[in-house]
């Protein structure tokens, strides 16, 4: 999705039912989206998914009125993209409620994500595939795979093999313009439809999606017996889910009497030009935590033509960091950290350096290994006008 145009997108996923085919119609019980599942409800692993893909703008979850789960979980959780308001008595009503909400924010031409709470086993990957597909020519996106068993129609008792050719399975995300989107749920609720999802109501209007390529994994959880496949999927997932991400960082010195590393302010004879604190270490792990995420660099989080971010202690970068990292299900296996200067000298820092970045990550100090090294008097580093510093980090699953 270019950038040049500067449509956001933004997410609904309504969670305001009850889940009767579930088996979730009693009172006593938990409705469907916050049933366990290895630990997290349904919704959480949804929204954990979804706040995983950095375009995202903000996410509406539809509730119920008096739903007595969500502030928990919303705190669980600790996104400032995490939205609510509440929904209505079928799905549709509850995605126009979310359009509702957003009126006051989206511009017309924005892209709203439409995600069922119940499909808690999309991919990363997927997100961004739809994400990939929303270019200035395109009407929509709609996840989708195709049918690959013999399907049958039933007729007075009777079974005819139905041409699975060209047939295809309708998944979510679905991906749709906004005020496209909400003039085509109100011309279905005037004629009295009710449209089992996003597209059909476009297809009403004359507007029609483009086919995305999903995984046949991204299943809707709609009876109790669909938990344990789940399960199973999502385990799956967790045991392949490590991630690698790599960043450097560099500043040249200028006036000043210290420089900061790994958040530890250190005697020097120089200071460094940065429009922050200049703090290469944390520049670095912070750039290979949002490569490990797919979550950018931290230019585009903390831009230094932003007011706000001269001088800071770079230490808040890498809380928000470790937040993000936090919510999107994934914690610091280890980092290796390589500082390259003449001068001045890491090593009495090193255990103080770990010992910061491990605090603001949420990591025993022994994951992160720092160390330093010259160029041999060779560059810019070796002639002493500037220093770097190089990240290297695996992350896993929580």
């Amino acid at each position: 999705m270019s950038l040049a145009h500067q449509r956001r997108l933004w997410a609904i996923v309504p969670a305001a039912g009850r889940g009767e085919r579930f088996g979730s119609d009693n009172p006593l019980l938990a409705p469907k989206q916050y049933t366990s599942l290895l630990g997290k409800s349904l919704l959480e692993w949804t929204l954990r998914a979804l706040l995983a893909e950095p375009r995202i703008h903000a996410i509406v979850v539809v509730i119920a009125a008096g739903d007595g789960h969500w502030a928990s979980l919303a705190e669980k959780l600790n996104s400032a993209k995490l939205k609510s308001t509440t929904g209505g008595t079928h799905r549709q009503d509850s995605v126009m409620n979310g359009l509702k909400f957003l009126a006051s924010s989206a511009r017309d031409d924005d892209w709203v994500m439409v995600h069922d709470a119940a499909r808690p086993c999309v991919s990363v990957s997927e997100l961004a595939k739809l994400a990939d597909a929303l270019g200035e020519d395109s009407s929509g996106a709609v996840l989708a795979v195709p049918i690959v068993d013999t399907v049958k129609r039933e007729s007075e008792g009777a079974l005819k093999t139905v041409d699975r050719a060209h047939l295809w399975r309708a998944l979510t995300p679905q991906v749709f313009a906004f005020a496209q989107l909400r003039r085509a749920l109100e011309e279905a609720s005037r004629a009295g439809i009710e449209v089992t999802d996003e597209a059909q109501a476009m297809e009403r209007i004359g507007i029609h999606a483009s086919l995305v390529h999903g995984s046949p994994f991204n299943i809707k959880v709609t009876r109790a017996e669909d938990l344990e496949v789940a399960a199973g999927i999502l385990k799956a997932g967790e045991s392949s889910a490590m991630r690698v991400g790599q960043g450097m960082d560099v500043h040249a010195f200028g006036e000043g009497d210290h420089v900061v590393l790994g958040g530890v302010r250190l005697a020097h004879h120089r200071g460094v030009v940065a429009h922050s604190d200049g703090d290469v270490v944390i520049h670095a792990l912070c750039d290979a935590l949002l490569g490990a995420m797919g979550e950018g660099d931290i230019g585009q989080h903390f831009p230094d033509t932003d007011p706000r971010y001269r001088g800071a202690d770079s230490r808040v970068f890498l809380r928000v960091v470790a937040e993000r990292m936090q919510a999107a299900g994934l914690r610091l296996l280890n980092a290796d950290i390589t500082v390259l200067a003449e001068a001045p000298r890491v090593a009495a820092h090193r255990a103080a350096m770990a010992a910061n970045l491990a605090a603001d990550l949420n990591a025993p100090a022994n994951l992160i290994n720092i160390k330093a090294t010259t160029t041999e008097r060779l560059g810019f580093i070796g002639r002493e006008e500037g220093l770097a510093a190089l990240a290297c980090v695996l992350l896993g699953p929580k």
